[in-house]
């Protein structure tokens, strides 16, 4: 090679190596990042070993100097609440585990829900355990780059939950330590500022905070923090205010499981559609569709029937709509031998002296038979007087089919409409992971239903939220399906003669 290609080469690397430095530096390992917050907060295996925390100090809102005293607390896992007034106006809000509430001075108690109760919960996990359980989660975690607050740089991480909550963290290059926070509540976002970091047995907690909400600041000096200590189970737990006795809850339920045969009666009148649409995580952390299907959906026999009508936002082609149309036929076909075979199963039993078959469709009443209820309360949702109350696994249940088994290991909250005893929304989570060694779902599976009233007569599904992971063998699949029902329609015909389009509205 000659002199001149060579020192035109090293002229070459010499321009390109300030951009090859600066681009390894844009590349950071987030989780080199994390590892290096473990170590300045005190290292990993001291902070694994807080299962418990608790903090009390001061508030004060700077844009006018009211203040008033703050406390915050988290425990077990995924408990976590906090409480302050300022002048005051009292704010307090608690997750126990099952479902969240907030109570404040103008607004009172009441409990949180859609994405605000997704957020608070992912908020909830990560107070206690802060990002060390990110991988057995399904966080997503992400390097945003490097940012300059105050004159200084900050590594960003960002964690995006399997439910698509996302915090954002930005590190001191410097110390390693955590400097601020940006968490989301619904459409409130929470930005939190840390300073004065002191030892508290091994670990590292900031004493001096600053915390941004809705345009307002406020400072919030912490005058004791204690690691590892009892937290009262009831701070967590909703708050008991209301006066008005509550009904009781083995009778509610009854009522909810009799009224849910009369529903069976009333959806054979009715048929509506159901929009199904697939989600996954993209590289960014973004929860982005993947794919939708429509099909609108009847009822014979309490059964139920799909035709699928739309695919992508396309309509079917008129090839693929009468193939759907003719299965609609089969099923029909099928449910008949279904319902003949279950009426000879049921004279046998009775014959037999045996209970007979109950039915089809398991009712959120059955469902829950295997649960301890919690927290009964009485609240205003969706403009109607509701019934609300947590639940949670009952360890003396058996369960004896597969869905006793699976419902049996759930927790979350129920609202049921005061009038009618028909449930308007479920929250359930998996709190342990259910199957066998071929396939099996694993624990934090979550699901959500939003019901509306129809024609004021029946509460029928709006919305529902599907949040999974699944192995099947050695395989993980994750399962993120947002589902969204409307188009109700009241019919008369048959629905052996049913096809697309021959519903007649109410």
């Amino acid at each position: 090679m000659k002199p001149r290609s060579i020192r035109l080469r090293l002229r070459l690397l010499l321009l390109l190596l300030p951009l090859l430095l600066s681009s390894a530096a844009a590349a950071q390992s987030p989780s080199k990042i994390l590892s290096a917050a473990n170590k300045a907060l005190g290292g990993e295996k001291a902070l694994k070993t807080v299962t418990s925390w608790q903090m009390t100090g001061t508030i004060k809102r700077l844009s006018d100097g009211a203040s008033g005293k703050y406390t915050a607390y988290a425990s077990g896992g995924k408990l976590y609440g906090e409480a302050y007034d300022l002048g005051g106006f009292e704010v307090s809000s608690g997750y126990n585990g099952k479902s969240g509430w907030t109570r404040d001075s103008k607004d009172g108690l009441r409990t949180i829900t859609g994405k605000s109760a997704n957020d608070f919960q992912a908020e909830a996990a990560y107070r206690n355990a802060r990002w060390l359980n990110a991988k057995a989660e399904k966080t997503k975690i992400n390097f945003g780059g490097v940012t300059t607050l105050y004159d200084k740089q900050y590594d960003l991480v960002q964690l995006t939950t399997a439910k698509g909550v996302r915090i954002n963290l930005y590190f001191d290059c410097t110390t390693n330590l955590l400097f601020r926070e940006v968490i989301e509540r619904g459409i409130d976002i929470k930005a939190y500022d840390y300073y004065d970091y002191r030892n508290v047995n091994g670990v590292q907690i900031p004493f001096w905070i600053k915390w941004r909400i809705n345009g307002e600041t406020t400072e919030i000096a912490i005058n004791e923090a204690k690691l590892n200590q009892p937290v009262a189970k009831n701070l967590f737990d909703f708050p008991q205010v209301s006066n008005e006795p509550l009904p009781d809850i083995p009778a509610l339920l009854n009522e909810i499981r009799v009224n849910a045969d009369k529903v069976d009666e009333i959806l054979e009148n009715y048929s509506y559609t159901e929009l199904r649409i697939d989600r996954e995580m993209d590289a960014a952390g973004n929860l982005v569709e993947k794919s939708s299907e429509k099909r609108l959906l009847t009822f014979y026999k309490g059964y139920r029937i799909k035709r699928l009508i739309e695919k992508n936002n396309k309509p079917l082609s008129a090839n693929d709509q009468e193939n759907e149309d003719k299965d609609a036929q089969k099923q029909v076909v099928e449910i008949e031998k279904k319902v003949a075979a279950k009426e000879k199963r049921e004279i046998a039993a009775g014959a037999a002296g045996q209970p007979k078959d109950t039915g089809q469709r398991i009712t959120i009443a059955d469902a829950l038979k295997g649960s301890l209820l919690t927290n009964p309360r009485r609240e205003r949702f969706k403009n109607r007087d509701v019934i609300v109350f947590d639940y949670e696994p009952n360890p003396a249940f058996k369960p004896q089919s597969r869905n006793e088994k699976l419902f049996a290991l759930c927790t979350g909250a129920v609202w049921v409409d005061n009038a009618t005893k028909q449930v308007v929304r479920l929250e359930a989570v998996l709190s342990q992971s259910a199957g066998n060694f071929l396939a099996k779902a694993k624990r934090g599976a979550a699901f959500t239903i939003d019901n509306e009233l129809i024609n004021n007569e029946i509460w029928l599904p709006s919305q529902a939220d599907i949040n999974l992971q699944i192995k099947i063998l050695f395989a993980g699949i994750n399962i993120n399906n947002l589902i969204k029902y409307g188009d109700y329609r009241r019919f008369d015909t048959n629905v052996k003669e049913v096809t697309v389009g021959d519903d007649k509205k109410p």
